[in-house]
């Protein structure tokens, strides 16, 4: 498949979104110059071509007294056993990323937790527990400085 052309306009409407996901099409299509309708079609042609995946509502952690953010670097005993791991680490409510990666270790997953305590239960008892687990490596996030989504240039 040949890769989608992303042109000004499109990016604009990208960049409308990324700031806004619930931003009515009648008011970027203001922003871009073009007709409501046109706003539709092009949203669409992005969701085909894969440059829109899906819109996202976050939900501020600490909202939710998930005070304590980390990152838990796994390592494997079994390299193959990769999909067994994930699927098992997917079960665990308190991880909401996990990714496959180069270096010392395997995997690395983020995770929100209500207390240490919390965080201690989830590494010991739940992930330390999953077979082919062979060590963890968790790093404790202080503070923020910032977290955005992927930007555009427009």
């Amino acid at each position: 498949m040949a890769q989608y052309h992303i042109d000004g306009v499109d990016k604009t409407i990208l960049a409308s979104l990324i700031g806004n996901a619930r931003k009515p099409y009648l008011e970027i299509a203001r922003e871009c110059g073009i007709s409501g309708a046109a706003i539709h079609q092009r949203i669409r042609k992005l969701e085909e071509n894969g440059v829109i995946a899906g819109s996202r509502l976050l939900v501020k952690h600490k909202a939710l007294d998930l005070g304590v953010c980390v990152y838990i670097n796994i390592s494997l005993s079994e390299a193959d056993k990769y999909a067994e791991v994930v699927d098992a680490l997917k079960k665990i409510p308190e991880i909401v990323e996990c990714h496959f990666v180069t270096g010392k270790y395997a995997l690395l997953i983020k995770a929100f937790c209500h207390s240490n305590d919390d965080l201690i239960n989830v590494v010991i008892r739940n992930i330390q527990n999953i077979p082919y687990v062979q060590s963890t490596d968790t790093t404790i996030v202080l503070d923020t400085a910032f977290d955005r989504a992927v930007g555009v240039t427009v």
